[in-house]
């Protein structure tokens, strides 16, 4: 069995914990790591873990709200921490006495009974990467941090059974917010962040049948709200908005894959 939770969600902080059970024993991967190490601790504790039971945490580019504490947690507890060399230099930490795992894009990820698949996306970090995880039977894609979608990106999201795609902010409160303009440019360009119509696109071009599970993520909360994301994402699924779900800053409970 193969799911998934946010522990937060959003531009002060991003961390999502999938977890693999085949019966005997459980594999649990932490996906960003984009808070403090109390809070971080808090919220696994919710979920009935705790730090010392992660078996590697995954950071996806080296922004202050994706790695947090990830070198902390790996240091303290021997947590295997994987990332892209980029990232790893441009956090310049000396990596004595941390169990590092240095991947590239394309490259599979074996963490217990969970394949980590990681592919490069475009955005305005040293070597991004997002991910497909599965336990061989179910997969997971998790996409956020993009400023625009690829079609080698949608490539390494076909047959998801899950996904959690970056809804980040409506393009209208976006233009309206109190960003300065340079920080407009960034959020809306081709290596920022995506508005809720581009999701839109991404889901239709990954929609499938056995598709059954999509949360909207990585919502700005000064630049978009739920019921924008949601109503963008219910035309593709045919739903009612209401039931499109999503991530808050405090994160969701579990998800099945």
């Amino acid at each position: 069995m193969l799911r998934f939770c946010s522990l937060a969600s959003g531009s002060s902080g991003n961390a999502t914990l999938i977890e693999a059970w085949d019966g005997t024993t459980s594999t649990r991967v932490l996906v960003d790591c984009g808070l403090g190490v109390r809070q971080i601790e808090t919220r696994l504790q919710r979920h009935g873990i705790t730090s010392s039971q992660l078996d590697a945490i995954f950071v996806t580019h080296e922004h202050s709200d994706h790695v947090g504490c990830a070198v902390t947690l790996s240091k303290r507890h021997q947590i295997q921490l994987i990332m892209s060399a980029g990232t790893w230099r441009a956090l310049d930490t000396p990596s004595a006495d941390i169990p590092l795992r240095v991947v590239r894009d394309g490259e599979v990820v074996a963490v217990g009974d969970v394949q980590l698949r990681p592919f490069t996306v475009p955005h305005d970090a040293q070597e991004p990467l997002q991910l497909s995880c599965t336990d061989g039977a179910r997969s997971l894609g998790l996409l956020t941090d993009l400023g625009h979608i690829t079609p080698y990106v949608l490539s390494n999201l076909q047959g998801s059974h899950a996904l959690l795609l970056e809804c980040n902010h409506d393009l209208d409160l976006l233009e309206k917010s109190s960003y300065p303009a340079f920080l407009k440019r960034r959020v809306g360009g081709s290596h920022g962040h995506l508005n809720n119509g581009q999701s839109a696109q991404a889901l239709q071009a990954l929609l499938h049948e056995q598709l059954h599970t999509v949360i909207a993520g990585h919502l700005s909360e000064r630049n978009n709200h739920p019921t924008l994301a949601q109503a963008a994402l219910s035309g593709i699924l045919g739903c009612p908005p209401a039931e499109v779900l999503f991530c808050t800053p405090m994160g969701s409970d579990w998800h099945s894959v």
